[in-house]
């Protein structure tokens, strides 16, 4: 459903010239980000004000690490539409070099709200229709 590129930078690697697993996670952080603002929604900081929305936290990973990529690689991460739940979604993304699938990533996010039982607090809230049907 959306796909991007990038190169992987110096910063994004270890002292062997890898890439340093958690930026992996960063990378397909802001894929989903940027899969919201594809669907013609705001951006995130001003999703987060207009719709009373406090994010979307990430409550479960699964990463397959299948293939290294080091710096300098120009890479693909296509992200596939959300997997509806009531308060939940699964979101699957891949990176690519060249036609190699490097690693497929997992997450499971959770839409949130301030929980005004418990000032500071976040709770679970459905998943408002108007940001399902930008995905159907």
């Amino acid at each position: 459903m959306f796909s991007r590129n990038l190169r992987i930078e110096w910063g994004d690697c270890d002292p062997a010239g890898i890439v340093f697993f958690p930026r992996y996670l960063d990378h397909f952080n802001e894929s989903t980000i940027q899969l919201f603002e594809f669907v013609g929604l705001p951006k995130k900081r001003d999703m987060l004000r207009e719709m009373g929305v406090a994010g979307f936290p990430m409550v479960d990973l699964k990463v397959k690490f299948i293939h290294p990529t080091s710096y300098g690689d120009d890479v693909r991460i296509e992200t596939d539409r959300p997997e509806w739940g009531r308060s939940s979604f699964k979101i699957n993304h891949k990176l690519f070099l060249e036609d190699t699938l490097c690693i497929e990533c997992w997450e499971t996010r959770v839409w949130t709200v301030p929980d005004a039982a418990s000032p500071g607090g976040l709770k679970a809230a459905p998943v408002p229709e108007e940001i399902r049907q930008r995905f159907a």
